[in-house]
């Protein structure tokens, strides 16, 4: 080989890593960027009106409560061909599931994957109640998970210490960065650069999930952190995940460790 030649193929490797060291340098920015400072932290609640903070605070008020009232007589049913409740598993919730929903996601082993709430509730009711499977946004499977929600009202939200979680957490910081649909948008361009803005006559949150699932105005009805994050994608005009996908799951792993510390209000109110 010439010196010429020699020369030429370091030069490349150089040029390789410093473009390699640059898109590292890159991605740390990126990634820093979608980070909020701790002390600038702020749930959607502090920024709604008299009116409706009233509605989420008082029980007697809060439509969401409904759900979980619901929720308690089913977590009292038997269900399936095992004829078991899940209280006959896992007894009184009040004191067995406190704090237990905000751990959510999880990692589930027998599986080799992360589960939200609402999938390990129905890992439960086709396995031990062997029944077939609540679907997604159904009333049954929004009624449990308001009510084992509503049993960590007030715990600091608190994502599992498990490793084995890392990847899928980097994966919905990856998505929450990422540019969709045809109006090229992503989540931090919303929620960490314009948050507090107005928006078709709100404010734009932090999107932390301190709430769900939560009852919104607009929809009459209470909804999964899936219906929201299906209804962003909807806006920024993308094709949105089937509910239940493991971008969804990876997401509400992401955006609960961005709130970590926060408290669990659920089940909110919002706009």
């Amino acid at each position: 080989m010439s010196v010429s030649a020699s020369r030429l193929r370091l030069t490349f490797a150089a040029a390789l890593s410093c473009l390699a060291t640059g898109i590292l340098a890159a991605a740390i920015v990126l990634s820093a960027r979608a980070e909020i400072p701790f002390g600038e932290r702020r749930s959607a609640y502090e920024d709604m009106s008299r009116d409706n903070k009233a509605m989420q605070d008082d029980d007697t008020a809060n439509p969401g409560m409904l759900a979980a009232l619901d929720g308690e007589a089913l977590w009292q049913t038997r269900m399936g061909s095992a004829d078991k409740s899940c209280a006959d598993c896992h007894g009184d919730a009040t004191v067995r599931m406190k704090g237990v929903a905000a751990r959510y996601p999880a990692y589930e082993t027998r599986r080799s994957q992360p589960l939200n709430l609402e999938q390990r509730i129905n890992v439960c009711h086709t396995g031990l109640q062997r029944a077939p499977p609540f679907p997604y946004e159904g009333r049954e499977l929004l009624a449990l998970a308001t009510y084992l929600e509503l049993q960590s009202r007030g715990e600091p939200i608190a994502p599992p210490d498990d490793p084995r979680l890392t990847p899928y957490r980097e994966k919905g910081r990856e998505l929450y960065n990422q540019r969709i649909g045809q109006l090229n948008l992503a989540c931090v361009h919303c929620h960490d650069d314009n948050w507090g803005k107005s928006l078709a006559g709100n404010k734009i949150p932090q999107a932390h999930p301190t709430g769900y699932p939560i009852y919104r105005l607009e929809w009459q009805s209470v909804g999964s952190l899936q219906r929201r994050l299906r209804n962003c994608m909807i806006g920024m005009r993308a094709e949105p995940y089937a509910y239940g996908a493991p971008e969804y799951v990876a997401m509400e792993l992401y955006l609960m460790w961005r709130a970590r510390g926060m408290k669990v209000e659920t089940p909110a109110v919002r706009p």
